[in-house]
């Protein structure tokens, strides 16, 4: 005789899916994504050539873009300060310009062309920026007998990174940029208001052409809004990733006249809360011209950005094409937009927006999201009450047992939720730990089973273990918690709640559907209504996930401080509680649930394997290389030799190939104590951060032709307890200085902006100092306080670090012999540098 039980569970079986069609359930799901997403993803228009133009004037001609590119990459890097960058740049542009005036509608606008020179300084993070006689090129287009002077303001950069031609950085918005003039000023379109083309040549520096236009150009004043366009890869889809801020009617713009959208409230939040590792010139605009605007990159193939291999030829043909739509469009738009005429009339509120895998766009006010979001909440809050109130009814059970054991899959569903996070964390803090991550870098396949099967398997294994048959019920639990958080995050004006919203939106749809048509008290009809209101969501979320990776995956070759395990694991975690939660639970309607949910358990394992193994190698040759800096200089006054700078989290990936079996050795760390920066050669801010991963492999001393030297040209008291020096520093067009004073003196007046000694930014302090038309020596003060009359022993510290960043004829043979030594799969920034400091 067999018990009630069994009796019961063999019942249960028979309301069960053969576990053979588990696969087949979740191949479905996978041909979705590879499918109908990543295609979405990647979707870009037909190149239009110069035929096309023939037959259809005032398009844009991605060809004739993609050629002007062709002959703009062949100058090779141009870095600030050198011929390349100065000179043959600045004539290319000026060329290309002159021939577009050429063949311009003189009677329909009027067109000026300008080479701007500036020098001047302010403050970046917490770094003084100096510049010196660095190079704009400006072209403004005016329509005749305008009755306003307001100006649209579209800007890119010339220059490149040391050691890269800059085709996708930014030499590809250069081309475009050119070519959306040359169709506005070629074919009769209308404007009201003037278009100013800014080519800065000092972007890369950071940031300093752009402030030099907005603050010195006398074009500027008109300036009302801005469109940004730069790259953090060779190509694609650009992203915008911030607009406004607060000018709404911006995005209105944007999302009537797109023409491929691919933008989103969720990177504007990641960015503007510091998640992206990265400024762009739209901050300068913001900050110091306080005009609003669009802020837009490409980001594809990010693994190149800033190295050599940002090239010509990795650019996908079609880049030219979309991107060049875009900006027309936008161009055309904005230069007509009344809004124009005085922005801040229209600047208030924010916008939320999203594309939906590029089909269409969605953008509506943050009011209006708040009222939508409420709503939902709402929505589904009536609709699980009213289900369990039907299912009362139908059943005979009581309300309170349904809501006890409602209670209880709630309890079983969070419990799920925390177990998979939990264990996403703890990989993610194990693989970081034991010095393996990043192995997914090269290999993005890794991230499943490394964070998407963890947290499936924590979501499902709880609820499988619990034996029940109300999988409805546990799925109404979940939408509960999510309606939970986004009425917290709605609470916090955060406008992405969109994205949770969407989520609980459709599942209600669906079980709406099946209270209407009474599937719900079928066994398996009621699938049908709760997976087609999933597919739209799951692509979605999958789409937004992916568009994630291709961003942020490359960019974690570039940041050292933070545990990228973290953010990946988080964020996939984030994403399977959206697209899965839903989907998760029907792995119990198939026989031997627990095991096939096990099965994620499993390959969670296998692959952190994977990662202790070559096979989950994180870096390779040419396509995902590992970064590394190396400058040979003089270090703290007496030694020379390699100072070398890792950038990302697995900074000793080299060490057996460059130590053993070689030449060179790893000299211990130098003493912090007396000297100002470990006696480093710090080039950039963004070094400080790296610096203690960084160390010193004893060479040969370089050229001292470039290291910088510094005079005393007057010292003076003006009281017992203040002393003013005035200081002279020449040498290379880029060089960090560092000021610590000593003693309990305090820094109380200098000849740069007084931000730095006015917010207490905390000693040494830094200035960067480069310049590119005139190597005139940098002149200026430092005057500092005592409280003591007495100034016996020093005053400050000063730090010169030089650097000979373009030229590679000065890299010695002995140098070349020690790149030669990293592994190909390595990338290695290099140059000649310095490190000098006195004490006064």
């Amino acid at each position: 005789m067999k018990s009630k039980y069994e009796n019961m569970k063999i019942i249960y079986n028979r309301s069960k899916i053969g576990w053979y069609w588990a696969p087949l359930f979740v191949s479905c799901w996978f041909l979705l994504f590879y499918l109908v997403v990543i295609p979405s993803f990647h979707r870009m228009p037909k190149l239009k050539t110069l035929e096309d133009e023939r037959q259809q004037p005032g398009q844009f001609i991605g060809e004739r873009a993609e050629n002007t590119l062709l002959r703009l990459s062949k100058i090779g890097p141009k870095v600030v300060g050198s011929a390349a960058n100065e000179q043959v740049a600045v004539q290319f542009l000026l060329s290309e310009i002159g021939d577009i005036i050429a063949d311009a509608r003189l009677d329909l606008y009027d067109i000026e062309k300008d080479v701007q020179v500036a020098s001047g300084n302010y403050l970046l993070w917490s770094m003084v920026n100096v510049y010196q006689t660095i190079q704009n090129v400006v072209v403004k287009l005016s329509p005749r007998n305008a009755t306003s002077e307001a100006a649209l303001l579209i800007n890119t950069h010339f220059d490149s990174v040391p050691g890269s031609s800059g085709a996708g950085d930014a030499g590809m918005m250069c081309v475009v940029m050119l070519e959306v003039l040359r169709v506005i000023t070629k074919f009769e379109t209308p404007l009201t208001y003037s278009v100013v083309f800014l080519f800065n040549g000092a972007e890369e520096n950071p940031l300093q052409g752009s402030h030099a236009f907005i603050t010195q150009h006398p074009w500027a004043q008109n300036v009302k809004a801005v469109m940004n366009l730069d790259s953090a890869g060779s190509g694609g889809r650009e992203i915008l990733f911030q607009s406004g801020p607060d000018h709404p009617w911006l995005m209105k713009y944007y999302g009537k006249n797109i023409v491929h959208p691919f933008a989103s409230t969720i990177g504007e939040e990641l960015f503007q809360n510091g998640f992206v590792p990265s400024e762009t010139d739209y901050r300068v605009f913001r900050d110091y011209g306080h005009i609003p605007g669009l802020d837009m990159a490409q980001t594809l193939n990010g693994y190149v950005y800033h190295t050599k291999y940002d090239r010509f030829n990795l650019i996908p043909r079609r880049t030219y094409q979309l991107t060049g739509e875009n900006i027309l469009a936008l161009v055309k738009a904005l230069a007509n937009a009344e809004e124009l005429e005085n922005p801040s009339k229209y600047a208030e509120g924010h916008m939320i927006f999203f594309d939906m895998m590029g089909w269409f766009f969605v953008y509506y006010p943050e009011s209006t999201g708040v009222i939508i979001n409420i709503s939902v909440c709402v929505l589904v809050c009536i609709t699980i009450v009213g289900y369990i109130w039907i299912m009362s009814s139908s059943t005979g059970m009581f309300r309170r047992r349904i809501w006890a054991k409602f209670g209880i899959l709630t309890a079983l569903q969070v419990a799920g939720v925390a177990l998979g996070i939990g264990l996403v964390m703890s990989i993610a803090l194990f693989l970081d730990a034991v010095n393996l991550p990043m192995s997914w870098f090269s290999q993005n396949w890794m991230l499943f089973g490394l964070y998407f099967c963890p947290m499936i398997f924590g979501m499902g294994i709880v609820p499988a273990i619990y034996f029940s048959r109300t999988k409805e019920l546990l799925m109404h639990s979940h939408c509960l918690i999510l309606t939970v958080v986004t009425a917290v995050m709605v609470s916090y004006s955060i406008r992405s709640a969109f994205i949770i919203m969407l989520c609980i939106g459709f599942y209600t749809l669906s079980v709406l559907i099946n209270m209407v048509t009474k599937a719900h008290k079928t066994n398996f009809l009621w699938l049908i209504p709760h997976c087609t209101c999933q597919v739209l969501p799951f692509m979605f979320y999958t789409y937004c996930c992916y568009a994630f990776y291709v961003v942020f995956v490359p960019m974690q070759g570039r940041e050292c401080n933070t545990n990228p395990e973290i953010l990946m694991g988080f964020f996939t975690a984030l994403m399977v509680l959206l697209f899965a939660p839903f989907l998760v639970p029907l792995f119990c309607l198939f026989r031997k649930s627990k095991t096939i949910i096990s099965m994620f358990g499993v390959c969670t394992v296998v692959f952190i394997i994977f990662a202790a193994t070559p096979i989950a190698f994180p870096y390779a040759e040419k396509t995902a290389a590992q970064r590394f800096f190396a400058v040979l200089s003089t270090v703290s006054h007496t030694d020379s030799g390699y100072f070398v700078l890792p950038v990302d989290r697995r900074p000793h990936t080299v060490d057996d190939i460059l130590f053993e079996n070689t030449n060179f050795t790893k000299a211990e760390r130098m003493d912090c104590d007396s000297e100002l920066m470990c006696g480093y050669p710090i080039y950039s801010s963004r070094w400080l951060n790296a610096v203690d991963n960084s160390y010193f492999v004893p060479g040969p001393e370089p050229n001292k032709a470039y290291i910088p030297t510094l005079t005393i040209l007057d010292k003076t008291s003006s009281s017992a307890t203040n002393i003013k020096f005035d200081l002279e520093i020449s040498g290379p067009d880029h060089t960090s200085i560092f000021i610590q004073p000593l003693n309990d003196t305090k820094l109380v007046d200098w000849s740069f902006t007084k931000e730095p000694i006015k917010n207490n930014v905390k000693p040494p302090y830094y200035v960067y100092w480069s310049y590119a038309l005139d190597p005139k020596p940098l002149q200026f003060s430092l005057e500092f306080e005592h409280d003591d009359p007495d100034w016996s022993g020093g005053t400050f510290k000063i730090a010169l670090m030089g650097h000979r960043i373009h030229d590679d004829m000065f890299i010695t043979e002995d140098f070349r012999e020690f790149l030669a030594t990293f592994p190909p799969w390595t990338y290695v920034s290099s140059w000649l540098g310095s490190y000098n400091s006195w004490q006064l």
